[in-house]
């Protein structure tokens, strides 16, 4: 029985790693009425990624090209990014929820944050949460539909916005520091800024 575990073995490896590489070589034939942003959507890739993977300078793609589709981020921190949407912007209108989910995004590209969603919204600093969901622990509750539409949605817009690294509700908010941070745009109850 122990030579025939270790015959297996071999084989075992061989269908471990060609999964593997088939998992993160996905490709994309063009259907007709496809644009970037719906293969985009379907993917939970950003366009400006879907452009450079593929060496294209515009948005216009044609049936039957086919496209390398890069790495996406993970379900788990997708999913993490509707929770902070929806812990932050419940009540908000759609393209708020959408700039929340932004927000993140913005800070895990810049260099002065943190590297991934995980580790944006969870960050601490000079003591305090960055969000404040985290410490009240409505980043536990389930996000809704519109929560993770808007997170898809962030997703596929990631780099093509006013690189807002920060919002707030001015009504709401104690400390208005943000308010000397350069505004990109109000949407609803929401300040943006940079």
């Amino acid at each position: 029985m122990k030579r025939l575990k270790l015959a297996a073995l071999p084989l075992a490896a061989f269908f471990a790693f060609t999964s593997v590489s088939e998992a993160n070589a996905d490709t994309h034939e063009v259907n007709e009425g496809e644009s970037l942003w719906s293969i985009g959507l379907d993917h939970g890739v950003a366009t400006e990624d879907i452009k450079e993977t593929n060496g294209k300078s515009e948005d216009a793609v044609s049936p039957g090209e086919q496209l390398d589709i890069p790495e996406s981020v993970s379900a788990e921190e997708e999913a993490l990014l509707a929770r902070i949407i929806q812990a932050e912007a419940n009540g908000e209108p759609y393209d708020g929820k959408v700039g929340v989910g932004t927000v993140v995004l913005n800070r895990v590209a810049a260099d002065n944050f943190p590297d991934s969603i995980h580790e944006v919204v969870y960050e601490v600093e000079s003591g305090s949460y960055q969000f404040s969901p985290v410490l009240d622990g409505t980043i536990d509750q389930p996000a809704d539909e519109e929560s993770k539409r808007a997170a898809r949605e962030a997703i596929v817009f990631d780099g093509q916005g006013q690189g807002s690294t920060y919002f707030y509700n001015p009504a709401e908010a104690s400390n208005h520091w943000n308010a000397t941070r350069d505004e990109t745009i109000s949407i609803g109850d929401h300040v943006f800024a940079r």
